[in-house]
């Protein structure tokens, strides 16, 4: 890349999900030349969703006033964050020169919330489409969904797909393949119940009912 630093920002906030972030850091952080900084409204520990995590910010979004890759997760506390309107500016103003403006799971409702993903097609959490097309976005239960700049990816485990997708796009299919060969990721589930397309009508019922 030729001396390039790709600086990557990842937002954090309370109750977000781990692997949301974690997953497409596990992927991204290994691109040569890349500076990845984890970003909150404030520095400090920033608790996740189960309440067991923490992560640690050590920028706030002052201190971070450009990217060439934004990373949004989801999780409960998205909610929230929708409501900050300091957050949203921030996203807005990276968003302007980003490379890519990304999402995991319910961080797509952050991106809609900012009004990011109006008239775009998006992807977020099976249980959410309402609430995405709720923001102008067509919602879409595709796994990633690439809009120009814009890419989200659905619910969780999705991130890990999108971020070899935009490793791909960075450094090209090599690279990828061997960052995937490198972190072993080749999944292997012990049931073929992904998506509520494939999942038994009482274990999706479960989960709307837990997601409620």
């Amino acid at each position: 890349m030729g001396g390039f630093v790709l600086k990557i920002a990842i937002l954090l906030y309370e109750d977000m999900t781990a692997l949301d972030a974690i997953g497409p850091y596990e992927v991204l952080s290994r691109l040569p030349d890349a500076d990845v900084r984890f970003t909150a409204a404030q520095k400090g520990l920033v608790r996740t969703d189960t309440g067991f995590l923490g992560l640690n910010a050590d920028h706030d979004i002052s201190e971070v006033s450009e990217a060439d890759l934004l990373l949004v997760p989801g999780g409960p506390g998205n909610a929230a964050v929708r409501q900050d309107g300091k957050i949203l500016d921030w996203l807005r103003s990276l968003h302007e020169q980003t490379r890519f403006t990304t999402s995991v799971c319910t961080g797509s409702l952050i991106l809609g919330a900012a009004g990011l993903l109006r008239g775009l097609r998006a992807t977020t959490h099976w249980t959410r489409m309402d609430v995405l097309r709720e923001f102008g976005a067509e919602p879409t239960g595709e796994r990633v969904v690439e809009q120009g700049k814009i890419i989200t990816a659905a619910g969780v485990s999705a991130g890990i797909d999108m971020a070899l997708q935009l490793v791909q796009k960075i450094s090209g299919d090599d690279f990828a393949q061997a960052l995937q060969l490198g972190i072993e990721y080749d999944p292997q589930p012990p049931f073929d119940a992904g998506s509520p397309e494939k999942a038994p009508a009482h274990v999706v019922d479960l989960v709307r009912g837990a997601m409620a």
